[in-house]
């Protein structure tokens, strides 16, 4: 069964996570067909930008703890998403939560709808938000990072727009991705790679300087008695036991 779809209109290429039974979180299988895809836009000279929505009422839930992909693959697509030569625009109507964040930060813009919501839930499991934090950090504000890292509350997209999570948030998404997308649409392909290549320069030396020692952190922790006590009190919905 695909989990994601593509169609094509006028230079846009919409890719769209379609996989609501488990609120498209980051399976295997959802991880390698967007990678996929993205590759395809990459050397298509039709595509001008990326679009990236969802169905359902989840944008990404985090990582499929029932079937996670590789964790150097997500990676990878984060990177991936970063490093494409086009821009990717992330349209968001739904929550977001964990590693689905980490997808979100790499995308260049985001515009997102009054029923989104955002949340690092990592702590609560025992884990932290280890390698999504490459796209991350270097785009919010390091006050509102500090705060939703450590808590892991839940905050609406006005708050994101704060936190440098969106670029924007809009009662409707479609009419401000419109103006957006108008632009990218006028805008030649140098040009927009060029651009994005300076936009994203300090995200990418991120990567670079971070992806070994926060992947192995990250492997650390999902093997640590701790973090397998929280996942398996989150799957069977109840407290872990650290809860006071």
């Amino acid at each position: 069964m695909t989990v994601v779809h593509r169609s094509h209109d006028r230079g846009i290429t919409t890719l769209t996570l379609d996989s609501p039974a488990n609120r498209n979180a980051l399976s295997a299988a959802l991880v390698g067909e967007l990678g996929a895809a993205l590759a395809d836009c990459a050397a298509d000279p039709g595509v001008r930008a990326v679009l990236l929505t969802h169905t359902g009422t989840a944008f990404c839930a985090g990582a499929d703890l029932k079937s996670p992909p590789d964790p150097a693959a997500f990676v990878a697509l984060m990177r991936a998403v970063v490093e494409l030569p086009k821009p990717v625009v992330a349209r968001v109507t739904g929550h977001v939560r964990a590693g689905g964040l980490g997808l979100l930060g790499a995308c260049d813009i985001a515009v997102a709808g009054p029923d989104s919501s955002y949340a690092f839930t990592e702590a609560l499991l025992g884990l932290a938000p280890a390698v999504i934090s490459m796209p991350l950090l270097p785009r919010m504000d390091a006050r509102a990072a500090g705060r939703y890292y450590l808590t892991g509350e839940r905050f609406g997209a006005a708050e994101a727009v704060r936190a440098g999570l969106l670029t924007e948030a809009a009662d409707d998404v479609d009419t401000a991705l419109a103006a957006v997308l108008d632009g990218l649409r006028r805008a030649s392909p140098q040009g927009l790679a060029a651009s994005k290549s300076l936009v994203t320069a300090t995200v990418v030396e991120t990567f670079d300087r971070w992806t070994e020692d926060l992947s192995a952190r990250s492997a650390a922790l999902f093997a640590s008695a701790e973090a397998k006590e929280g996942v398996t009190a989150f799957l069977e919905r109840r407290e872990p036991p650290w809860v006071l």
